[in-house]
């Protein structure tokens, strides 16, 4: 059987890209809730399903390394039926040829290992799930020159991005946010995918699946199913959310709304059973490229309240259409076209999980420890010597001198 793969247990199967921590922090975003696919399954690994492939990802300071299992353990794959682990490199560089035809020639093996890049199709794969043609720095220093609360949180929560996600995907998996927390979310979206996904690899006794079509979310005894698996009321959305997108719209519905404006997007999403503004929202800009949207709930509107002494609709116990509008449109008239992705750091710095970094100092203040130290050492240094110099120097007599005296 195949096991999850390890960094430090060679890098032959590992392919790297570079990427820098202050770009990305798997440990953030991917446990911050945009996503509920991916699980830490060894101390800074993390597996999940992306592109209808099983993925381990895991960094170094400026590297980030992943590696793509071949969905071939699985009834039903082309290819050899061969777990992973027992596959030369020979054979696996073979069977990817047959699978992909977009290898070069093998690479001599004496090459180092620790450099060899993944194909094109990957590396691409990865660079539009991460968004990395976004200057994520950049933006950290704007939104810090804006806002002063935002880049005292910054020092600690560096590499927060905003996933490009698969939108059928990412607004099923948001319909069972409603009243739920994340760790019971993953739960939920992990079941919805082993019982109508289909199977792409098992590693360490765990069978990953993809997430299910539209199609098999659309069927009429779904609800039933789903009820059994403990959706409850989210368990009618889930279907005829899907039925309503196939029978009104067709299957490439979600996907053109990457194309139309944000406010039409978010509109079109809320005529879907049990799509809110805050679900419509969440869609908007984590799967259909609308960097302006501000998803708001309860947490979000503590934080606007608690750190930015909004007082609009106090007194209000939930959170109505304008009320969303308007904390919105203070956040996008504070940072700029990026908001959502900002307001995601927030997000993140506010989750229980991560409370403990704030109590660690952070790699700048670290640093900035460091260079204080080494700066005082060297003006210790000089001040020693310049003392050594303005000593008076001793003169020692000689023998006959002193008996003279």
């Amino acid at each position: 059987m195949a096991k999850h793969a390890v960094l430090s247990s060679g890098a032959k199967m590992w392919r790297c890209l570079p990427c820098a921590k202050s770009e990305l922090r798997l440990d953030l975003t991917l446990a911050c809730g945009q996503s509920f696919r991916w699980r830490e399954t060894a101390d800074g690994h993390w597996t999940g399903v992306m592109g209808g492939r099983v993925w381990t990802l895991t960094q170094t300071e400026d590297t980030l390394w992943y590696h793509v299992y071949k969905n071939q353990e699985c009834p039903g794959e082309e290819g050899d039926k061969i777990g992973i682990a027992a596959v030369s490199p020979q054979v696996e560089n073979k069977t990817e040829k047959r699978f992909k035809g977009m290898l070069k020639k093998e690479e001599d093996e004496e090459e180092p290992v620790t450099a060899v890049h993944g194909s094109v199709e990957e590396t691409e794969m990865l660079r539009d799930y991460f968004q990395l043609n976004v200057k994520l720095e950049d933006l950290y220093k704007k939104w810090g020159d804006a806002d002063p609360h935002f880049r005292h949180i910054a020092d600690i929560f560096t590499g927060v991005r905003m996933l490009r996600q698969e939108p059928t995907e990412c607004l099923f998996s948001f319909i069972c946010t409603s009243n739920n927390h994340i760790s019971r979310i993953q739960g939920m979206v992990e079941r919805l995918c082993q019982a109508l996904g289909t199977p792409l690899c098992q590693l360490d006794q765990t069978a990953h699946h993809n997430f299910p079509s539209l199609s098999v979310l659309a069927d009429n005894g779904i609800e039933a199913r789903l009820r059994d698996l403990g959706f409850g009321y989210r368990a009618r959305f889930l279907q005829q959310s899907a039925k309503q997108i196939l029978d009104t719209h067709g299957p490439q519905w979600l996907d053109s709304l990457r194309t139309v404006p944000y406010v039409e997007a978010r509109d079109a999403l809320r005529t879907l059973p049990g799509v809110g503004t805050k679900v419509a929202d969440c869609v908007c800009l984590m799967s259909l490229d609308k960097s302006e949207a501000v998803p708001i709930d309860t947490h979000v509107w503590q934080i606007a309240k608690r750190d930015y002494a909004f007082a609009s609709g106090k007194g209000q116990k939930s959170i109505t259409d304008k009320l969303h509008r308007d904390i919105g449109d203070f956040f996008r008239k504070l940072w700029g076209p990026y908001a959502g992705w900002a307001q995601s750091v927030l997000f993140c710095a506010d989750l229980k999980k991560f409370q403990k970094l704030k109590e660690m100092p952070s790699a700048k203040h670290l640093q900035k420890e460091e260079n204080d130290k080494a700066e005082i050492r060297i003006v210790g240094k000089k001040a020693k010597i310049k003392e050594e110099d303005n000593k008076p120097v001793k003169i020692m007599k000689t023998k006959s001198a002193r008996h003279k005296k």
